[in-house]
């Protein structure tokens, strides 16, 4: 039950705690294995967002980091949380999959009617066998399962791989400035580790806590695709500070997380599309003005997006130049001042230039504004 007494945070508060957890309040001396360890991962849908959401973090960043600790598999890049692709360090690889578990078994159930007559066990099995064998993509594996049930659908058997095995995009895929398509094998092969059993619930809530608090049980489940997390808060209750939004809704918190001063600037910061900070909580409004909560996607393909003033403001995108630079061109979703244009003008060319070794300076311009 909510206490009364607990205290209440703003929208503005809530943005400026979640800004300092996520590292987008100041850019952070860190190195990239510990961000994204810190982060509990990094959205990875496509290959290039890990390193964008680093360059807005890290002081110091360099995509070449991120890309040897991938080469050297001390980081992989596997389906976790939302059943969605995270590039994660290889100890969460290991732990993180089995506490999702049982959302990629719901995801399996959801696929059942173009599973009739499969034994789940045998394709598991079958699986195993051949991406272990050596690595394969999903199309060869899919052909080779459909060998053994021709009548099944064939996406649902390729799902169902996918969520009864923790299976790795193995490199080169997501290396920088490296291309490769999607070939797969498991987990232990990939990083020569046998499995390891799920963290207890609690461990990860104080996890989440540290990267995104204050939040709500619904919060976490949001982020995490588990359901029935209240039992692991309720168990954390002693050792947790309890507020409220503004909707009276309750929030837990580390008693030492950094909850900055409402009025603390927040510079603007240029996120890759599927960026954690915009899917990891029920109530988005904390990041996402109301006005701008459909601003971001176009049919089922997600817009880059930069922030001011802490919060959503816009969105962009990088084009090469026949000269070999780039030119980042920022669309707002709305008037900015002459003071806002100028610092995010300044923040586009860091980006940049962090991303592309300094080709791209004085290459920010602005569009229409984004409808």
């Amino acid at each position: 039950m909510v206490s009364p007494t607990s205290p209440v945070l703003s929208t503005r508060a809530l943005n400026r705690a979640t800004l300092a957890r996520q590292l987008l309040l100041r850019r952070t001396p860190m190195s990239a294995g510990h961000a994204v360890e810190h982060l509990i991962g990094l959205q990875a849908q496509n290959t290039k967002p890990p390193y964008y959401a680093l360059a807005a973090r890290l002081d110091g960043f360099r995509p070449e980091e991120l890309s040897g600790l991938m080469e050297s598999r001390a980081v992989a890049r596997i389906v976790t949380m939302r059943s969605t692709i995270h590039t994660h360090t290889a100890d969460d690889v290991m732990r993180l999959r089995p506490l999702v578990q049982p959302a990629r078994d719901r995801e399996v159930n959801i696929f059942r009617k173009g599973l009739t007559g499969v034994d789940l066990e045998r394709l598991t099995a079958l699986s195993r066998h051949l991406v272990e064998e050596r690595p394969r993509t999903p199309k060869e594996l899919r052909e080779a399962l459909l060998k053994e049930w021709p009548d099944a659908d064939p996406l649902a058997l390729t799902v169902a791989a996918r969520c009864l095995l923790p299976l790795v995009q193995v490199t080169p895929r997501g290396l920088w400035d490296r291309g490769g398509q999607v070939v797969l094998t498991t987990a232990e092969v990939w990083l020569g580790r046998e499995p390891e059993p799920a963290p207890a619930p609690e461990e990860v809530v104080l996890r989440y806590l540290a990267a995104f608090g204050p939040a709500s049980v619904k919060d976490m489940q949001t982020w995490s695709g588990l359901t029935r997390l209240r039992p692991a808060f309720e168990r954390l209750r002693p050792r947790l500070m309890t507020f409220r939004d503004a909707h009276g809704v309750e929030l837990f918190d580390l008693p030492d997380a950094p909850r900055p001063d409402p009025d603390t600037p927040a510079p603007p910061r240029f996120l890759p599309e599927f960026d954690n900070l915009l899917l990891s909580h029920a109530d988005r409004t904390r990041v996402v003005p109301k006005e701008y909560k459909d601003r971001t996607w176009k049919g089922n393909q997600a817009h880059r997006t930069f922030l001011v003033d802490g919060f959503l403001a816009g969105i962009w995108r990088p084009e090469e130049n026949r000269g070999g630079g780039v030119t980042l061109t920022v669309q707002p979703f709305a008037a900015l001042t002459p003071a806002q244009r100028a610092a995010v003008a300044e923040e586009g060319e860091r980006t940049m230039a962090t991303l592309t070794g300094g080709r791209a300076r004085d290459s920010v311009r602005f569009g229409t504004v984004a409808e």
